[in-house]
């Protein structure tokens, strides 16, 4: 026996369980903004440039060989900042109590496709800390890498500053929540259909005649007490109506 599903079908299964969607999406959403605004921590991030070029000529003109020499390098560049040969000495100045592997944690490198300018992100709790670790980071690296590598063609291009109000890069609550609210409207509407799907009583004349493939011959109304009690009353009007036509006669 086939069964097949109208649209119609499942627009009633859904604003029969709306309740339980509604709830579902608001207990996501609210679980979402707690621990968004009292749970997790603001993580803030500080950004400092530095500028791969080659050490000034008397040659002025444009260099494309050279410049191509640098962008191959900054991949380099991109291993030896995150290194512990860099990191070390950058827990050193700054004193944080913090290990190799916990610095290497909170600092990103990177620069964009064909260029020369390598962007040193750190994130931190603290918004002046992070500002301090992007700075002194690629500082130490400025002045380390005329050691490691004997070429000194990086410049810091600019420095990592905090704002008058800084705001954190996360949590954001209002895409957390908006987050929230979708996941919950899916598994509410889910755990609708999966309701319905495992409730197999018979609730309605159409349910017997799709189950029983047999044409309803009657129906048995509901009877409640108010029923019982109208029917009652009108019971005795028209006892006693008979028995006033009896005295009369």
């Amino acid at each position: 026996m086939e069964e097949t599903i109208s649209l119609k079908e499942l627009f009633q299964t859904l604003r029969k369980r709306m309740w339980l969607i509604v709830l579902i999406t608001t207990v996501a959403a609210t679980i979402s903004a707690v621990v968004s605004f009292y749970v997790l921590t603001p993580i803030y991030e500080s950004k400092t440039q530095l500028l791969v070029n080659q050490t000034k000529s008397e040659q002025q003109f444009y260099n494309s060989a050279e410049v191509q020499t640098n962008i191959q390098l900054i991949n380099t560049y991109n291993v030896i900042i995150k290194s512990p040969a860099i990191l070390e000495k950058v827990e050193e100045q700054l004193k944080l109590g913090r290990t190799v592997d916990q610095l290497n944690g909170q600092i990103t490198v990177g620069s964009a496709t064909n260029s020369q300018v390598v962007e040193v992100t750190v994130q931190d709790p603290d918004p002046h800390v992070a500002a301090a670790i992007a700075n002194t980071t690629a500082t130490v690296f400025q002045n380390e890498i005329v050691k490691i590598m004997n070429i000194d063609n990086v410049s810091i291009l600019s420095k990592a500053e905090v704002g008058v109000d800084p705001s954190p890069v996360k949590p954001q609550p209002l895409l957390n929540i908006a987050i929230a609210i979708v996941v919950g409207l899916m598994i509410g509407v889910g755990l609708a259909f999966l309701l319905e799907f495992l409730d197999n009583t018979l609730k309605s004349e159409q349910d017997v005649e799709q189950v029983l493939e047999l044409p309803v011959m009657g129906v048995i109304s509901v009877i409640n007490e108010e029923s019982i009690k109208e029917a009652q009353s009108h019971s005795f009007g028209s006892q006693s109506v008979k028995k006033g036509e009896t005295y009369g006669a």
